[in-house]
């Protein structure tokens, strides 16, 4: 097979980071359209002496900010293409508690320019679901809607919360009933079950426990676990079955024009490049790094997480890894996930991949 000497190349990266400590362990696919061309395994998914577990293809890992992407954009996006929301309508329309002026659109939340903050510390000060909403809709914008590209997850929260209202019923089961389902991601969804071997460890709680198989994001468990900017657990196999799906010609649960829509640069003039949900090249937390194809697009996760995609030479990449559960010190998988992808670059290149 042509394309083989990337894909070994992309293993050894992977082997080399958990060899030397920068993260305890990953689990990785690389594919091209429907094919997985190559699935990587090493480490440990859990480091805690005495209870150490190795990494398997069936672990399931908080996939953090890929909850942007993969469950709150997609299934926004599946709301807007059966005509049941506008991208361009105000926020307001959906969510009348919400403070803010009627020129915040659904749009603006998606490609991050509403104007709302990055984050808020929302859990030092509310107890409940509710009063996290009751302090998300007063939070003021730091900028007029559409003038800068501030990556926010307020706007995150705040789409999960118009899904919601949309298809009435919480965001978790919209997203289930409307993306992974359909897309048979059978073990994708928030608020896991199953005992802790199931789940990847990430960093220790106040009383020096790892969290295993609870969110890490403090404001998605101050949420209950159900939130738009984090909260969504997966596996590799799910994750190369998304990015399959959003590579392909199906329609789905986004028909393939909206699709294309979500990839295309929803910020020109701006500084910062972001289509609806993802990050294009280009943009400061672009992983790329000019190595892909113009129109691949990519998001990452704190816990270590990340995918990437290019719709026209059907590449993909999913990285998943507890980077996390050794702190707060990204170095580590920062550079991993721009070795490995620009690793893979190549097999974007016509007639790289050859059965």
């Amino acid at each position: 097979m042509s394309g083989a000497g990337e894909l070994t190349a992309v293993g050894r990266l992977i082997e080399a980071a958990v060899v030397s400590g920068g993260v305890p362990g990953a689990v990785a696919a690389v594919g091209c359209h429907s094919d997985t061309l190559a699935m990587y395994v090493a480490g440990l998914a859990d480091t805690t002496p005495g209870a150490e577990r190795a990494m398997t293809e069936g672990t399931v890992f908080d996939v953090a900010s890929l909850t942007k992407a993969v469950a709150t954009a997609t299934v926004t996006l599946a709301l807007a293409g059966d005509r049941r929301l506008e991208l361009d309508a105000a926020v307001t329309g959906y969510l009348p508690p919400a403070r803010w002026p009627s020129s915040v659109t659904i749009r603006h939340l998606l490609a991050h320019t509403s104007g709302l903050p990055a984050s808020v510390k929302f859990y030092q000060r509310c107890d409940t679901r509710d009063q996290v909403l009751r302090e998300l809709y007063r939070t003021p914008l730091d900028a007029p809607p559409g003038t800068e590209v501030v990556y926010s997850d307020l706007g995150f929260m705040v789409l999960g919360e118009i899904v919601a209202a949309v298809a009435g019923e919480r965001l978790d089961v919209a997203v289930r009933h409307l993306v992974t389902a359909p897309l048979r991601m059978n073990s994708t969804g928030f608020n896991p079950s199953g005992p802790r071997q199931r789940f990847a460890a990430t960093e220790p709680s106040e009383d020096g426990v790892p969290r295993t198989g609870v969110v890490h994001d403090e404001n998605a468990s101050a949420m209950g676990g159900v939130a738009g900017q984090a909260g969504l657990f997966s596996t590799v196999a799910d994750l190369a079955r998304f990015a399959q799906w959003w590579v392909g010609p199906e329609d789905g649960p986004v028909p393939v024009w909206l699709r294309q829509a979500a990839t295309a640069c929803q910020t020109p003039g701006l500084a910062g490049c972001r289509g609806l949900g993802w990050v294009r090249q280009g943009d400061r937390y672009d992983i790329l790094g000019g190595t892909w194809p113009p129109a691949s697009v990519s998001h990452t996760g704190f816990t270590g997480t990340s995918i990437a995609l290019d719709s026209a030479s059907g590449l993909w990449v999913v990285l998943l890894t507890n980077a996390v559960r050794l702190g707060r010190d990204a170095t580590a998988i920062k550079s991993l996930r721009r070795a490995v992808h620009a690793a893979a670059a190549p097999l974007a290149s016509p007639g790289s991949i050859v059965g």
